[in-house]
């Protein structure tokens, strides 16, 4: 079982659901990015998506694009990308690490060599949102083969008859992007989303997380209840920028309010299961 895999099962057995962190690797600083993620498991992420850098985010609202620019301005890159999760691993050995991004940076650095690269730095798995199912053997095939977890987005408009391709190659957990849209965006009917957790239980026994639009402890109880668990982006990378000055540079606070601000968002999950 892949960590991601021992993780969802423990919380399944303590009857507990996930929180899903997002952080951009770099964002604001590589320093302070990696404090943040050093102490995200503390503070109660059971499971950490990092966000690899890419200029033209397209699936990202704004919060999500300036968090990758201010990585990239930082020459942040996927290789120190990959550094940041080693020096994690040395110090955490457990907590499931999920890259997140595009597949462009990917590609330039060479599919075979980055799957290599991602399991030798302790990555566990896998978001490549502009991979669609159909070119599965290009990248998705060859790391699940491999060792990672391949976690696949689902939409609201991903209906019954596209579903069985979309899961077929996914491990791990499923995302549900719980609204049409870009990442920040105001939150879903969580009547509506039930509907959709339920018809995607029916084609996979893997655990589902919800996203997009969670900003809140109470968004993220509210979507945990119906769910394995809720991811939560936007809402972190905005209190980062929160916390920096015209210049882009961090104030003494940022650590410690986006670690206060995880650990609320825990509670609100814990309170869900």
């Amino acid at each position: 079982m892949s960590r991601i895999e021992k993780r969802f099962a423990a919380l399944k057995a303590e009857g507990r659901k996930a929180l899903v962190t997002f952080v951009t690797a770099g964002d604001p600083t590589p320093e302070v990015s990696a404090q943040i993620l050093a102490h995200l498991p503390k503070a109660g992420a059971d499971v950490i998506e990092l966000g690899m850098p890419f200029s033209d985010p397209m699936a990202d609202g704004p919060a999500i694009q300036l968090s990758s620019q201010r990585a990239l301005g930082h020459g942040m890159t996927l290789q120190k990308t990959l550094d940041m999760v080693t020096e994690f691993r040395k110090q955490d050995d457990e907590t499931p690490i999920v890259l997140m991004g595009y597949y462009n940076p990917i590609y330039i650095y060479g599919p075979e060599r980055f799957i290599e690269a991602a399991l030798a730095a302790g990555v566990d798995g896998l978001i490549v949102v502009d991979l669609p199912p159909e070119e599965d053997q290009e990248f998705c095939v060859p790391a699940v083969a491999a060792g990672l977890n391949f976690i696949r987005l689902t939409t609201p408009t991903t209906n019954d008859q596209r579903l069985p391709a979309v899961v077929k190659n996914t491990s791990g957990f499923v995302y549900f992007v719980s609204i049409a849209g870009i990442t920040g965006t105001a939150s879903a009917d969580a009547n509506v989303v039930q509907g959709h957790i339920e018809r995607i239980r029916r084609a996979t026994e893997l655990p589902i997380a919800v996203g997009f639009g969670i900003k809140t402890p109470e968004d993220a109880a509210k979507f945990a209840s119906i769910s394995d668990g809720a991811v939560v982006g936007s809402a972190i990378v905005s209190t980062i920028a929160q916390h920096l000055d015209d210049d882009g540079k961090p104030d003494a606070a940022l650590v410690p309010e986006v670690l206060n601000f995880v650990q609320s968002l825990a509670q609100g999950v814990r309170s869900a299961s």
